[in-house]
């Protein structure tokens, strides 16, 4: 951790890239619902009025693809035909079965595709977590709060967050700048908007975290006034949100992103698996920082390289942080899958405000 500043942002649940990562995970629990063993694949695109899904499932479960998408934009509030893009767009579906080239392997327990995948964790945050990233998904977390609650009615979905951290020696030590984006609707003035925001969303979160104020700047809608969002001025895509979904940038993040895939997938499993052993390791007080690398070949159950970095901050050997980190679980892919119990409708809950951070996933959890 050579940087003076570093910057990470998140976005909102009602991003376009996050209503489909939604929609792509809504539709994996349910698959997994009644059929633990289903494979998924599920893309999502939307534009203007449109949702494409498409991809691969094999699944015994009867899957109501257009409800489950429906309820999704419904939820996220997108319910206003005004806006380009609501419940009632038109849904185009294009879902077939996993090819057999790829479930000869899977079958047997093997990866569903090869790739390597990175775990990080950091002990700058009670959630061992970089600073940045943490401060921008609760942000983006609570200026969704704030529509849904009705503190500030006025909000509309989609929406960003920005935030600066200056460091010194590896160590955060102040907060520079946050920047906001959220649409609203016109008869806002944009005095009120940012007031609001500073009042409900930015004092509530920097608290928590022992800052007072942004040292430099607060920015909101930076071109001066943001009242058309959502796919109808961005499309989104599936598992275009990689960095936001991890670690802001800090951590090195695989080739694959998460959302849509079923736990055979090790873009998904094995990087959830990365992260459990880094934050054990770090939870532990082996290391002040940690990254964990795994690589697999598709179709081959046990991966063919892992590796530990500590950056200097290891406080025991690194011997004795191996043999503790590769006894933490079996990095077969059942192994993974078993360990953290991965074969659950879990999955909508991570497709917003990061996949990382929060003890409500099992690859979260601390080890006695």
């Amino acid at each position: 951790m050579n940087y003076d500043l570093f910057i990470s942002e998140s976005v909102a649940a009602g991003h376009p890239d996050k209503i489909c990562d939604q929609i792509s995970d809504s539709i994996l629990d349910a698959a997994l619902k009644d059929d633990p063993k289903s494979r998924v694949a599920v893309e999502t695109m939307v534009t203007t009025n449109q949702v494409f899904l498409a991809g691969e499932i094999t699944s015994k479960s009867k899957i109501k693809y257009e409800e489950i998408a429906r309820n999704v934009i419904k939820d996220l509030g997108y319910i206003n035909s005004e806006w380009g893009f609501f419940d009632g767009s038109n849904i185009s579906i294009n879902i077939h079965q996993q090819s057999p080239d790829i479930s000869i392997g899977v079958d047997d327990g093997g990866a569903g595709d090869q790739g390597m995948m990175f775990g990080y964790a950091v002990d700058e945050t009670p959630e061992l977590m970089p600073l940045p990233i943490t401060l921008a998904h609760r942000l983006v977390e609570k200026m969704d709060e704030t529509r849904t609650k009705k503190t500030m009615p006025y909000l509309r979905p989609d929406g960003k967050s920005e935030v600066s951290i200056l460091y010194e020696k590896g160590v955060p030590k102040s907060l520079r700048s946050i920047i906001l984006a959220v649409p609203h609707d016109q008869k806002i003035s944009r005095e009120k908007l940012e007031k609001d925001l500073y009042k409900f969303v930015v004092l509530p979160v920097i608290n928590k975290y022992g800052f007072e104020k942004p040292e430099e700047k607060f920015i909101v809608n930076g071109t001066g006034k943001w009242e058309i969002g959502g796919p109808a001025s961005d499309t989104g895509v599936t598992g275009r949100k990689i960095i936001v979904d991890t670690y802001g940038g800090m951590g090195r993040v695989g080739g694959g992103c998460f959302s849509g895939k079923d736990p055979s997938k090790v873009d998904r499993s094995a990087a959830y698996a990365a992260r459990f052993i880094a934050k054990n390791i770090v939870a532990h007080k082996m290391a002040k920082r940690c990254e964990v690398q795994i690589a697999y070949v598709i179709g081959h159950k046990e991966p063919i390289g892992k590796a530990i970095e500590t950056f200097g901050t290891e406080t025991v050997d690194k011997q004795k942080i191996e043999k503790f980190a590769w006894g933490l679980l079996d990095l077969s892919v059942g192994g993974i899958i078993k360990t953290l119990d991965l074969r659950r409708p879990i999955y909508l809950k991570t497709a917003a405000y990061g996949h990382f951070g929060r003890n409500i996933f099992p690859w979260e959890k601390v080890v006695k």
